[in-house]
């Protein structure tokens, strides 16, 4: 039997939304494509069967071209004939002042109004869209909508159990080989003891159980563990309460193989209690002779 594939079709009026729409769609785990044309979906469907790895997908569809709009009205009326397919549709929309006043602001020209009057494009626009909107199973006003809001709202109707859980990775590195550009917390441990100038650790690693005891039994790092780890308890629900899908928390010391690596360690296996957490070790197996020690 075939495996059911959940589509969602993001279509409306030309500045409503559909980039935050589809960012959103693609955080919730679903396979996105923007503007494809109708004439390869058949194309497009049969591939996703044939993986048998796809069973979440979003496409964006809008009327940049008007030549599509007979193809697009009819893949939209075929959606129910598909067996394999559970579809929806979502429109956005917005009033033609807010319109207007987005266009103004981005200085960009309306899809179907290129050498023509801004309001021209709108209305027609409106018009083509009528019987899809009417078709729709979710309407959504953007008008007063702050992106932020828009994501909680396709969050709180598509979100399911299978959806893309808020996960947090903690990532060690060494502040010789440059600060990790994708970080949202960063910690300097470079004030805990070092084991690097103990002969038997210094080869070592924080993976290695001599030298996270070596970390972990100094009396600055029991303080220093206490108070961060109730600073992360305290500003982790914010980051979700945002409607961040992920947090990155990078551990640094100098060359990113004993101190930050044990502290990175002991922190994923405590968050790993209440999220899903990766911990990756950037500079663990780097070796860079210098005046500086890790």
């Amino acid at each position: 039997m075939d495996k059911t594939i959940q589509l969602v079709v993001i279509t409306g009026m030309s500045g409503a939304g559909k980039t935050v729409a589809v960012q959103s769609f693609e955080d919730l785990g679903y396979f996105c494509i923007d503007n494809m044309p109708p004439t390869l979906l058949p194309k497009f469907w049969e591939l996703v069967r044939e993986s048998g790895k796809v069973n979440k997908v979003a496409l964006v569809i809008d009327l940049r071209s008007r030549a599509f709009y007979d193809e697009i009205i009819e893949m939209l009326r075929n959606l129910g004939n598909e067996n394999t397919i559970n579809g929806k549709i979502l429109f956005l929309d917005a009033s033609n002042e807010e319109l207007v006043a987005r266009y103004k602001e981005t200085r960009r020209s309306h899809p179907l109004a290129m050498d023509g009057r801004l309001m021209d494009g709108i209305k027609l626009e409106r018009d083509l869209l009528s019987e899809i909107k009417a078709r729709a199973q979710l309407v959504v006003d953007t008008s007063k909508l702050t992106p932020r809001q828009l994501r909680e709202e396709i969050f709180h109707n598509f979100e399911t159990s299978e959806s893309a859980p808020f996960h947090i990775e903690v990532l060690s590195f060494g502040f010789k080989y440059g600060l990790p550009i994708d970080a949202d917390i960063v910690m300097d441990v470079r004030f805990l003891p070092n084991p690097y100038y103990i002969p038997e650790l210094k080869k070592k690693t924080g993976l290695d159980q001599p030298v996270y005891d070596y970390v972990m039994n100094s009396q600055k790092t029991a303080k220093f563990y206490q108070l961060f780890m109730q600073m992360l308890q305290e500003i982790i629900p914010g980051y979700q309460a945002e409607g961040k899908s992920s947090v990155t928390i990078a551990i640094g010391c100098t060359g990113g193989q004993h101190r930050s690596v044990a502290i990175a360690e002991r922190i994923a296996q405590e968050l790993k209690q209440n999220y899903p957490v990766s911990v990756a070790h950037r500079d663990v197996s780097r070796r860079k002779e210098t005046v500086n020690r890790s």
